[in-house]
């Protein structure tokens, strides 16, 4: 059994990784805790202050005493408001308080797009533009080529959560460009995990989702491979890894 760990921020779409962990079919447990998610606002200053590194490691023993081999920090806006330079300081504080490896979902968004080969991303972000915006500078920062960033400015977390699969639909469709290798929707308080093949044909090419990359990440660090094609392009570049 692989054990996984993840710091969750609030209770918005913490049921995607029940249903990410079915859709694995292996032995691999997604452990989540739940960290505070302060006041609920799509605002620079208050992500910032959710992804400040020392209230993060609250939750960490928590995680270590539940076998966590490797931890993420499951929050896009909270690791990228930092810049490239603070969100690994983020993730250096993580790993050495937790003593194990550790990840942030801003950083699993480059990571993945490298590994289906994906050098121009468009980006459909349920941010304010401004926070949109900073996404796309970390992953131009990341080495990605951005060929645009498409905002559905929801003001808070709740809100998010709350979209159906068709407004998941649409945004992507309105972000996506001819150039672009892959549309990226960065936010996990959205609901994708049940939608990602139904995306991908609506699109013809892949997509990286937040709760989706969050957990392939957890994987990558822990050394573990799983083929899922229920969760995307991502999960079938592996070769199948089952026990």
């Amino acid at each position: 059994m692989t054990a996984l760990g993840f710091l969750y921020p609030g209770h918005s779409a913490e049921d995607d990784y029940p249903r990410i962990e079915q859709l694995l079919g292996s032995d691999v447990r997604l452990d989540l805790v739940h960290t505070d998610l302060g006041e609920d606002a799509h605002r620079v200053d208050v992500l910032r202050q959710m992804g400040d590194p020392e209230g993060l490691t609250k939750g960490v023993e928590q995680l270590r005493l539940a076998g966590a081999e490797a931890i993420v920090w499951a929050c896009t806006s909270g690791g990228f408001v930092h810049g490239w330079e603070g969100a690994q300081e983020q993730v250096r504080t993580l790993a050495t308080t937790a003593g194990m490896a550790a990840s942030s979902t801003s950083f699993a968004f480059v990571h993945a797009a490298r590994e289906i080969g994906a050098r121009r991303v468009a980006v459909a972000a349920a941010y304010p533009d401004d926070v949109a915006g900073l996404f796309g500078a970390f992953l131009r920062a990341g080495g990605l080529e951005v060929t645009g960033v498409r905002s559905a400015p929801a003001a808070t977390a709740a809100e998010v959560a709350a979209w159906e699969e068709a407004q998941v639909t649409a945004l992507a469709r309105a972000a996506d460009a001819p150039d672009a290798d892959a549309v990226l929707i960065p936010h996990t308080a959205l609901h994708t995990a049940a939608c990602l093949p139904a995306l991908e044909k609506e699109l013809g090419k892949p997509v990286l989702t937040a709760n989706q990359v969050t957990v392939w990440e957890a994987l990558r660090l822990a050394d573990r491979r799983v083929n899922a094609p229920g969760l995307g392009t991502l999960f079938t570049r592996e070769p199948i890894v089952q026990v």
